[in-house]
């Protein structure tokens, strides 16, 4: 933000995987879909998204994807699934995406749990951080958005990873937190 101008607009920050798309369960554990045509939104994400951004709310996806930090994972097929999912969801305002692959020391600041990409999309798109919030189905979401000053919803999937931090809300799926959020606004 240039010097005088103050955020004036609320956001909802989304999770990409297990939060709008299905993920890849592996003995508990949630994973990224590895192929684009297992790149599957949840059907209630587009309408919730649409109400989410017709109440005034800026939705923004921040999204680790270590794997292409790895190797493992062309970002080709990354930024193809993002075209997708921004076709199926043309309410989005950004994508945010950090490719680092985890355990850099010291953490990388966009790599969630750190705050880097809300405080960068804040900045970018002039959001109201104190009026904002945070959808995941993970403990580094939760953590993400604690440390970035926002409330926080969190979709449990019942995995067998435990929250490091507690949610403001919990919610089933993603249009029951969608629900939660709307209901704030």
């Amino acid at each position: 933000m240039s010097a005088g101008t103050s955020p004036t607009r609320p956001a909802v920050f989304l999770d990409r995987d297990g939060t709008l798309n299905r993920q890849v369960v592996r003995d508990g554990r949630p994973y990224p879909p590895d192929r684009l045509e297992d790149f599957v939104l949840f059907p209630e994400v587009p309408a919730a998204c649409a109400a989410l951004a017709a109440a005034g709310f800026t939705l923004v996806v921040v999204t680790n994807q270590p794997d292409v930090g790895r190797g493992t994972q062309g970002r080709e097929v990354v930024e193809a699934m993002h075209a997708r999912l921004r076709a199926a969801v043309p309410e989005l305002a950004r994508i945010e995406v950090c490719y680092a692959p985890g355990g850099e020391t010291p953490p990388d600041p966009r790599r969630k749990p750190e705050p880097g990409m809300l405080l960068d999309a804040a900045a970018a798109l002039s959001l109201d951080l104190g009026r904002s919030w945070m959808i995941g189905d993970r403990w580094r979401d939760i953590d993400c958005g604690r440390r970035a000053g926002v409330r926080t919803v969190f979709i449990d999937h019942g995995y067998a990873e435990a929250l490091r931090a507690a949610p403001d809300c919990t919610a089933g799926s993603f249009a029951e937190a969608a629900a939660i959020v709307l209901r704030s606004a």
